[in-house]
C-alpha cells in the first residue's frame, strides 16, 4: 500500500475538515445514483485522530510492526472513528505478506456499519472484494463487487473482467458470460481479457460454435496478436470447418504468425484434407528440414503420404525408406516398394518389397502380386511365376494371381524360357 494513502487521510486525523471537503469537492462523486446527495463529510475525534497520528508516523517511519500495535489498541468510541480505525489499520495490513486475512476482517468490519464517509465506503468495499480475489475467497469477492455497485450505481468494466474471473475459479462457467459481456460493453478501447474469460466459459462447456464466434471477434478487434489467428483455426477444425481453418491459417502463415511445430502440422494437414496434398508436402518438407517438425518416422510418413497423394512417386517412397530406417516397420518398405513400382522404378521396387517380405510385413498376398509384376515388366518371367505361386496361397488375392498364370507362360514359351 502505497504510503500517500495514508497522508491524505491523516488529513483528516487531524481535523483540517475545510481542506478534507475541498479535496472531496473536487473528486468525481463516489456515488451515482439518482437523487444522490452528499452527506456532510465525517473526521474522526480529536482522542481517536490524536492515536491515529502516531501509528501514521510509525508507519512512515517504516515501523509497520508498531504502527499495527499503535492501530489495535486504540479503542474508538463512535461508529465512524471505530470504522475508521478498523479501515487504516486493515489497508496496513493488506500490505503486508500473509496478513490478508486479517487485513479482510478490519476492512470488513470497517463497511458493514456503512459509517464511513461515502468516498472511503465505496473504495474500502472495492478493496474488500480485491483483497478477497487475491485471498481466492471468490464468493466473497463477487459479493463485495455488486455491493460496490448497489452502494456506487456505477458500473467499471474491470470490476465485471474481475467477476467474470471470480466465476471461473468458482467452475460456475455459465455465469461468467453476461459479466464478460458488460465489460466489453464498457471498455472505451477494447480489451482481450473479458473476451478470453467468455471464451473459456464456452470451450470449457463444449459449446464450440459460440467459441469460433468469440475467437473470430478476437481475430478481428486484435488482428496483430498471433495466437488468436492459430486458436481461431484450431476451433474451426473442432466444428468440422475445414475450409475456414484451412483460410485462417494461410493467412496466419503468409503473416509470419506460426512458429509452433502444432501450427505447422495442422497446416499441412488441412491442405491434405482440403485436396491440395502438393502444398501439404512442400510446408511440410521444409519444416521438417528446419528442425521445427521433428524427423521421425510418423512425420516422415505423413510426408511421404502427402507425395503421394499428389503423385510424386519417387520422392514419396523416397520419405517411406527413410521413415524405415528411423523405425524397422516393415509397412514402411512395403509402401516404398508399391511407390516405386507405381514410378517404373521395377528393380528399386522389388527390392523395398523383399526388405518388406524380409521383416515380417503384412498383406503377403499382394506384395507377391507387386514383385510379380515387376518381375513380368523386367522379362523375369521364372522369378514372376514364383510370386505367383506364393500368391495363391494368399485367398485375397488367390483368384488374381491365377488369372495371372496363363499370361505367363504363354510369354515365358513365346521367349523360350522354361518355367
Amino acid at each position: 500500500m502505497k504510503k500517500f494513502v495514508y497522508k491524505a487521510t491523516a488529513i483528516a486525523t487531524l481535523g483540517a475538515a475545510v481542506m478534507l471537503s475541498n479535496y472531496a469537492a473536487a473528486q468525481a462523486s463516489p456515488v451515482e445514483c439518482p437523487d444522490y446527495k452528499r452527506p456532510t463529510t465525517k473526521i474522526p475525534g480529536e482522542r481517536t485522530g490524536k492515536k491515529i497520528q502516531k501509528a501514521l508516523e510509525a508507519y512512515n517511519e517504516d515501523m509497520i510492526a508498531e504502527a499495527i500495535v499503535l492501530l489495535k489498541d486504540i479503542d474508538p468510541s463512535g461508529s465512524y472513528d471505530k470504522a475508521f480505525t478498523d479501515n487504516f489499520l486493515g489497508k496496513v495490513l493488506a500490505g503486508q505478506d500473509g496478513k490478508g486475512e486479517e487485513a479482510l476482517r478490519y476492512l470488513k468490519g470497517a463497511v458493514t456499519p456503512q459509517a464511513l464517509n461515502d468516498r472511503e465506503h465505496a473504495e474500502t468495499v472495492r478493496l474488500v472484494a480485491d483483497l478477497s480475489m487475491q485471498e481466492k475467497k471468490y464468493e466473497q469477492a463477487v459479493e463485495y463487487y455488486k455491493k460496490w455497485m448497489e452502494f456506487t450505481c456505477k458500473q467499471d468494466p474491470d470490476i465485471y473482467t474481475r467477476m467474470a474471473q471470480a466465476y471461473y475459479e468458482l467452475k460456475e462457467l455459465d455465469k461468467m458470460v453476461e459479466p464478460s459481456d458488460k465489460a466489453i460493453a464498457l471498455y472505451e478501447k477494447p480489451n482481450k481479457n473479458p473476451y478470453v474469460l467468455k471464451l473459456q466459459s464456452f470451450y470449457e462447456r463444449k459449446m464450440y460454435p459460440q467459441t469460433v464466434e468469440v475467437a473470430e471477434e478476437l481475430v478481428r478487434i486484435f488482428p496483430d496478436n498471433k495466437a488468436w489467428w492459430s486458436q481461431l483455426g484450431f476451433f474451426y477444425m473442432l466444428v468440422e470447418d475445414y475450409k475456414k481453418a484451412l483460410a485462417t491459417f494461410e493467412i496466419a502463415y503468409n503473416n509470419g504468425f506460426l512458429s509452433k511445430k502444432s501450427e505447422i502440422k495442422a497446416l499441412s494437414q488441412l491442405y491434405a484434407t482440403n485436396d491440395i496434398p502438393y502444398k501439404a508436402a512442400v510446408v511440410m518438407e521444409k519444416y521438417i528440414k528446419s528442425g521445427l517438425v521433428e524427423k521421425d518416422d510418423k512425420s516422415l510418413a505423413s510426408l511421404a503420404n502427402s507425395w503421394h497423394q499428389a503423385r510424386e512417386y519417387k520422392k514419396a517412397a523416397s520419405y517411406y525408406e527413410q521413415a524405415a530406417q528411423l523405425k524397422a516397420d516393415p509397412d514402411y518398405f512395403r509402401k516404398q516398394g508399391i511407390l516405386l513400382h507405381a514410378a517404373e522404378d521395377y528393380k528399386g521396387a522389388l527390392k523395398a518389397l523383399q526388405r518388406a517380405l524380409d521383416g515380417g510385413a503384412e498383406q503377403e498376398g499382394r506384395i507377391h502380386i507387386a514383385m510379380m509384376e515387376a518381375h513380368i515388366y523386367t522379362g523375369n518371367f521364372k522369378q514372376a511365376m514364383v510370386h505367383v505361386r506364393e500368391a495363391k496361397k494368399d485367398k485375397n488375392v488367390e483368384r488374381t494371381a491365377r488369372a495371372w498364370e496363363p499370361y505367363i507362360k504363354e510369354k515365358a514359351k513365346n521367349r523360350g524360357i522354361k518355367l
